[in-house]
């Protein structure tokens, strides 16, 4: 159920409420978006428990700093890029973002098309979820987001080279585990 119609003025007077510390403004702000950002901290947090964390943190700071939202782009995409950042942080704060030594043997990988509607989001988010810190966020911040290997390397504090090599890692790494899924007769390639 869509509790605001894609109105603008809609959005306004939501901003414009929370902005006033109206408790309902806030509470219908995060209604709205509470699941949507929850899903946004499952790709980044290791666990259920510290994306939950990570949800409440972002969300304070959407509160705290609405008043500076310059109203130039959708409010949801606001309130993402204030939680996607706040993982950063927790992470970083984690020493959960230092270089990866891994070692696993990445076999090379055919360019086919992967059928990715053939496996459940969990599945999905499982793998995302396995990948080490370092991979699992230069992947999300580039497949998912949209961010370019610039803007990584500056949010991550690597060379854009680094975010190129790491977003290869691990996209081989993700081939891997769904060539291993014995999901029979598909060809398999995550784009972008």
């Amino acid at each position: 159920m869509k509790l605001f119609s894609s109105n603008k003025s809609e959005e306004d007077k939501l901003i414009d409420g929370c902005i006033a510390g109206k408790r309902d403004m806030q509470r219908l702000l995060y209604d709205l978006y509470a699941k949507k950002m929850m899903m946004v901290c499952l790709r980044y947090a290791p666990t259920t428990f510290e994306a939950e964390d990570i949800v409440q943190e972002g969300f304070v700071k959407v509160f705290s700093n609405i008043q500076n939202f310059k109203r130039d782009c959708p409010l949801e995409f606001w309130v993402r890029k204030i939680i996607v950042n706040t993982a950063l942080k927790h992470l970083r704060q984690k020493s959960l973002l230092t270089v990866s030594h891994e070692t696993e043997e990445v076999e090379n990988i055919s360019s086919g098309d992967y059928n990715l509607n053939d496996y459940s989001m969990d599945e999905l988010l499982g793998m995302i979820q396995s990948l080490a810190p370092r991979y699992r966020m230069v992947f999300n911040l580039y497949a998912i987001e949209g961010y370019n290997h610039k803007e990584i390397g500056e949010m991550l504090d690597i060379s854009e080279g680094t975010s190129k090599s790491q977003y290869s890692r691990a996209r081989a790494i993700l081939q891997n585990m769904l060539l291993r899924q014995d999901k029979p007769n598909q060809e398999h390639v995550i784009s972008r």
